[in-house]
């Protein structure tokens, strides 16, 4: 699935609360759970680097209970949000371990099972909310993960406001991590390009910007602020614009990130710039996408571990975020509503990188094929079904190459 940033959409789901209409802590509680079953095999064809595993490949059941209270009457209104996860074991093996679905040992078995129950409290006063505890920010300098069989949480505070029209902003703090394969808290980690670091660690993660939307919600701008401290600081600035054209829908995602070692500089100096561009044309169940991503500086594109990025050509498999790399973007989708066939909708998708500085005296290159289908299902006693199926293709001269196939299934009972 592509993880294009969505600028005004993480905030738009973080402010939904904000909206809702008067009524009360219990009047207003919502509650669901998602019973995720996840398959993910990785086959690496051409091993490079110390770690020699050739496969990946383990099958686990995840559940997700998602609570939501409404706010207690008054000018401040006043509420707790509370999620549980637990994970399952359904096939591993120590020679298949590290799919990022179930944490390993130190015997090199995955757990059995792992879970968590995390409260979040939250303060409103008209559009504006502050939330203490459990966090799930989705912001281009940090953003929302949710890609294995369980998500990742932060634990912190946060700041979001919507009083002004077309503008949202936030800010927050955040002091841990809960990774999505792990049941507890730890300190934060980053990752430059696709490589961990795991040799510093920081305890907080703080970030401050917003999103104005205008010209009747078709366009909208991003001003962004993150530091992972002591190790780094980063900026991002974003546009978006999205224009009907007859029977198309012409659209244009641009994004640009600039990043620098920060307070102690745990890992050194660190000089990157990053910039990304996708677009898309619509028309019927047809879209058709084009891409460019450029990474500048002497230093790969910097992220928390183990998240994605909003880069525009960053998928799950490979970030195409190293040092120097340019790479381009294909895709298709289409939507087989417009066949009558809702629900159901595919994905084809072709990047490829060249000019990545390998630091080893020659020029690195990669490519990326990836398919997705999914279904879900509309009505019947299997409404709120759906199925995924991903394959992709990836190969390197300077990486591991990647076979790679994902198959999800998640059912959703909305409690109440």
């Amino acid at each position: 699935m592509n993880h294009t940033p969505c600028v005004a959409l993480g905030l738009t789901l973080l402010s939904q609360p904000l909206l809702a209409a008067e009524g009360g802590f219990f009047e207003d509680a919502k509650a669901s759970l998602s019973a995720r079953n996840y398959y993910f095999s990785r086959d690496f064809s051409d091993i490079v680097g110390a770690n020699r595993q050739s496969k990946a490949e383990e099958w686990a059941q995840g559940f997700i209970l998602d609570f939501k209270s409404g706010y207690t009457p008054g000018t401040v209104g006043f509420g707790v949000d509370a999620l549980g996860l637990l994970g399952i074991k359904l096939d591993s093996s120590p020679e298949r371990t590290n799919t990022g679905l179930l944490p390993v040992h130190g015997d090199g078995r995955a757990a059995d099972e792992y879970s968590r129950l995390a409260p979040t409290f939250k303060a409103r006063v008209s559009k504006t909310e502050l939330r203490v505890g459990e966090l799930q920010p989705n912001l281009p300098v940090l953003t929302f993960s949710d890609i294995r069989l369980l998500p990742p949480t932060y634990q912190g505070a946060s700041l979001s406001s919507a009083d002004i029209d077309g503008l949202t902003l936030q800010a927050g703090h955040l002091h841990s991590t809960h990774l999505r394969n792990e049941g507890g808290d730890g300190k934060m980690n980053a990752m430059l390009g696709h490589v961990p670091m795991r040799q510093a660690a920081s305890d907080a993660f703080n970030y401050l910007g917003g999103d104005y939307a205008f010209n009747a919600n078709q366009s909208s701008v991003s001003l962004w602020y993150g530091q992972l401290e002591d190790i780094y600081e980063q900026g991002f600035v974003g546009f978006k614009h999205s224009k009907p054209l007859g029977d198309w829908v012409l659209a244009a995602n641009l994004g640009y990130f600039t990043a620098r070692e920060d307070g102690d500089a745990l890992l050194g100096n660190i000089d990157n710039q990053a910039f990304f561009s996708l677009f898309t044309a619509r028309h019927g169940g047809h879209s058709f996408h084009a891409g460019y991503q450029g990474i500048y500086g002497d230093s790969p594109f910097p992220r928390v571990f183990a998240n994605i990025s909003p880069l525009g050509n960053e998928v799950p498999t490979y970030e195409f975020a190293y040092t120097d790399e340019r790479s381009y973007q294909v895709r298709y989708d289409y939507n087989f509503a417009a066949m009558g066939v809702p629900g159901l909708t595919a994905t084809v998708r072709y990047i490829s990188g060249n000019n990545v500085d390998t630091g080893h005296g020659y020029e690195g290159r990669d490519r990326e094929r990836d398919l997705d289908i999914g279904y879900a299902v509309q009505s019947g006693v299997l409404k709120g079904l759906g199925i995924r199926v991903r394959n992709a293709m990836a190969r390197s001269n300077y990486r591991s190459d990647i076979d790679e196939n994902r198959l999800t299934l998640v059912y959703t009972w909305q409690l109440f």
